[in-house]
């Protein structure tokens, strides 16, 4: 038996011949300018966590890395023109990024194919580490492996008798740490473990680049199917809605779903956002030099779900216009058969048929029902009383009218503004953190209908609300339930 026989059926010569061929990223390792694409795809796309640039300006930076490059390796390297190595890298040949007209916008805009990241991931882990930690993954393999266990067992003994060996563990680590023995992990683990939470954090990024070009084939299979089909629109939408269910209720939609339940959760973002601050202070994270862009690595993920949010958006708007155009055709067509029935009467009406044509008793049917006459209803007759009004002597209070206040919405505008000077997105609740309330319920209410102005701000849905807090000074501490509301820095509050 040969050992190409024992391979599995995707990983036979044939398979890997046209994956050779076929494939993006493997067309990208054979370029003969690989270092180039590479070294500006990461620099540009991967290191900074950018999802997308326009045209003219991703244009410029490659002006600026083949630049550099002709200064050391002579002015005939790299001849063509940046636009030119851009729109090549962009066509179905190469494919390693993606061009494409966002809403609303004139320019070209490229994002990175999830092909091309999987090349570039591979060319970044060729290189040597200073540190190779093993204990944490082998630890996360065991803990995968107790929850999967745990999860699927179904006897009650079994589940108590678990939960109570771990209250038993807890309650000896308790003593311990109360007898002063304080066990503390030494730097090869911390080490060990935040290199495996920075991997991590960075693969959940390209799996979101990955999850949005599924929904992005969807939408562009669907388009296709609408602008050749000749069919009913029932099997058309049957057939979509199908595919659609097909990629949500997969086993990665599902967990894109649960995923982004998760990121959703206020808990979750305060409690990534003061463990993370936490672990950067260890002297043995220092040691390794991290990227500091990882301390706001779950903004990128909310940043990066959000793009994928608007690409189904796009898929339900595509569908939206598709059953609007069907409509409008059909009526079109009605309206074609009555306009040409109109057209033949007026012929005729010069030259009318000899004989009986055709008779009608009257234009309409008369149609009297008995229950809907009116049933008799007696005159209303008004009675006006004469009275002279004199003038009264109490008097009234107008304190009122003077304790009136405005609120106002520029000063709102120029707190969010403030709070994204440093950061691209900002939650309502460190907005309020930053610039308490001080005119109570009614301003709480105005920063609600900015973000309902604003299309780029992100309001969650009922199952994901905060709670905000301020002082009265007449009632005390005050207290109200909001939606959880996120906004960007591309939003209205730098329009103003």
């Amino acid at each position: 038996m040969t050992g190409e026989n024992t391979l599995t059926p995707k990983m036979n010569y044939d398979a890997l011949e046209s994956l050779r061929r076929s494939h993006p990223a493997w067309r990208l390792l054979m370029a003969d300018h690989a270092p180039l694409v590479i070294s500006f795809l990461f620099a540009t796309f991967i290191r900074p966590n950018v999802r997308s640039i326009p045209e003219q300006e991703l244009s410029s930076r490659l002006d600026d890395h083949l630049f550099h490059l002709r200064e050391r390796l002579g002015s005939k390297a790299f001849p063509r023109a940046a636009l030119q190595y851009l729109e090549s890298w962009a066509n179905d040949d190469f494919g390693w990024l993606r061009r494409y007209y966002g809403p609303d916008r004139d320019e070209p805009w490229f994002d990175l194919t999830p092909s091309a990241e999987k090349a570039i991931g591979w060319v970044v882990g060729l290189e040597q580490r200073q540190f190779v930690g093993t204990e944490s993954r082998l630890r996360m393999v065991f803990e995968l492996l107790q929850q999967m266990v745990e999860g699927t067992e179904t006897s009650p003994e079994l589940r108590i008798a678990d939960l109570e060996k771990k209250r038993a563990a807890i309650d000896d680590e308790i003593q311990k740490i109360q007898a002063g023995h304080v066990d503390v992990m030494d730097d090869a683990r911390i080490k060990d473990r935040f290199q495996q939470v920075a991997a991590t954090a960075r693969d959940l990024l390209a799996d979101f680049r990955e999850v949005d070009a599924n929904f992005r084939m969807l939408d562009r299979d669907v388009r296709e199917k609408i602008t050749t089909w000749e069919g009913g629109k029932g099997e058309l939408l049957e057939g979509i809605f199908g595919a659609r269910d097909e990629i949500v209720d997969s086993d990665q939609g599902r967990s894109f779903r649960a995923f982004w339940d998760l990121l959703m959760s206020p808990s979750r973002q305060e409690q990534l956002t003061r463990q993370l601050a936490y672990v950067f202070e260890l002297p043995a994270v220092q040691a390794l030099a991290p990227d500091r862009r990882l301390l706001r690595i779950h903004y990128d993920w909310l940043e990066a779900g959000e793009v994928t949010q608007r690409t189904v958006a796009r898929l339900s708007a595509q569908l939206r216009r598709y059953l609007d155009d069907r409509a409008w055709l059909e009526n079109r067509r009605i309206m074609g058969i009555l306009r040409e029935i109109e057209q033949h009467a007026v012929v005729l009406r010069a030259v009318p048929p000899d004989g009986t044509f055709m008779e009608l008793d009257a234009p309409a049917p008369e149609i009297s029902l008995p229950m809907e006459r009116p049933l008799f209803t007696p005159p209303h007759k008004t009675r006006i009383d004469d009275h002279v009004v004199t003038l009264g002597d109490d008097d009234l209070a107008t304190d009122k009218l003077f304790e009136q206040f405005h609120v106002d919405k520029t000063r709102l505008l120029a707190n969010v503004r403030r709070s994204l000077q440093t950061r691209t997105q900002v939650s309502l609740a460190e907005v309020l953190e930053e610039n308490p309330l001080e005119q109570g319920l009614a301003e709480l209410v105005t920063y609600l209908a900015l973000a309902s102005d604003d299309h780029y701000a992100l309001i969650s849905d009922a199952g994901a609300a905060q709670t905000v807090s301020w002082t009265d000074p007449v009632r005390g501490p005050r207290r109200a339930r909001v939606p959880r509301i996120i906004f960007t820095r591309g939003g209205r509050v730098f329009d103003v």
